[in-house]
Parts: C-alpha cells; structure tokens; sequence
C-alpha cells in the first residue's frame, strides 16, 4: 500500500469516526458551503460562511457509510496503482489538483443554485477519486476492469468515456439529486489539464 494512499484512507476514515461525534460543527467548518447564501430554507437560518479551506477540507467528509466506502474502494483502486506509478509528490500534487478543481466548480454551481434558494453544503473525496479515475484511464487504457452492476469487462478508456458521459448526462438533466455531479466532472477536468501539462513538461512531476 503506497504511504499516500494508507494515509488518506486513515485520514478520512478517522474523519467520519469524528462525524459521529461532531457533525454538526465538523460540516459547519468543513464542508463546502456555497457563496451569496443569507438563508437557508430548511432550517430559515443563515448557512456557515465559505471559507478558503473547504476546498481542501470538505473532501473528508462523507454522507454516510456507502459514500465512505465506495470512494475509499476507488481511491485504493486507482489511487494505489497511480502513486506506485507517479511517485508520492506527484500523486499528491495531482490527487489535491483535482480536489481543489472539484470544489471551484462545485462552488460556482452551488452558488448559483443557493441565489434561486438552495443551500447545501458539499463533502466527499469524488472529485479527487474521479480525478484518479481519468489519469488510470488515461496512464492504462487497455487494462481490464470487472463492473460489479452490470456484470462485464471492460478496459479502462471505456469505461472512463461511459462514466464521464453518465456524469455529465445526470448533471445536465438534474437527475440523482444531492449528487455533485459536476464535481466530479470538474475533478477530471482539472486533472486532464494536468495531466496535459505533464505530458508536455515530463520532467515537471518527477
């Protein structure tokens, strides 16, 4: 297990520990909260601010047990495989790239969403696992993967082009509400910019 990886799922394992304990102050401060929001509709009173550390910080925090383990199953999956092929500091630089992008992009459409009278705060590691997903589509196109639902191989350049397109699809027409959906379009946006920079500059992550 890449020491990267083993920390970031002790790190977020740990957090969700402490959400059993603290939810209330821990989505207060880390989550990420939308921008412009004076009111919020379900309990008619004003959100926690927006603070630059969300970025970071909402990406610990998860919604419940599925969302913990599903996100941690890929951020071992691909994420093990990316860092044993990058190296830690790269892996690192790319994985928080992605987070970060993530949130700017969720921050823009909550925003937006939060003027019409939705407020709701964003957590979870998607977009940085969705960032991972892209590179390891991207690093080993042909490599096989075995999908649980539907029951069926496909390689890895499939499925990324499938699961970006489902993403952009659900965002699109609103569908799976709750569900950041251009967060994880921005997580493997911001990382293909990266990765293009590093294709170009190959020296740049070693």
């Amino acid at each position: 297990m890449p020491p990267v990886v083993l920390a970031l799922l002790i790190v977020n394992g740990g957090m969700f520990l402490l959400e059993f304990f603290a939810a209330r102050p821990l989505i207060g401060w880390l989550a990420l909260w939308p921008l412009g929001a004076s009111v919020s509709p379900l309990s008619g009173m004003a959100p926690p601010p927006f603070e630059p550390w969300q970025l970071v910080s909402y990406s610990f925090l998860h919604g419940g047990v599925m969302h913990l383990l599903l996100n941690m199953y890929a951020l071992w999956l691909f994420g093990a495989r990316m860092e044993s092929f990058w190296g830690s500091k790269a892996f690192v630089f790319y994985y928080f790239v992605c987070v970060i992008g993530a949130g700017l992009v969720q921050l823009f459409i909550a925003s937006q969403a939060a003027g019409q009278g939705g407020v709701y705060p964003t957590i979870g590691a998607s977009g940085g696992v969705f960032g991972l997903l892209l590179a390891f589509g991207l690093t080993f196109p042909n490599e096989r993967l075995m999908l649980i639902f539907p029951p069926v191989v496909l390689k890895a350049k499939w499925f990324v082009l499938i699961y970006g397109t489902i993403e952009l699809w659900a965002g699109v027409t609103g569908t799976e509400a709750g569900v950041a959906h251009f967060a994880h379009l921005g997580g493997m946006f911001f990382g293909f910019l990266l990765l293009l920079y590093w294709r170009r500059h190959p020296s740049a992550y070693r």
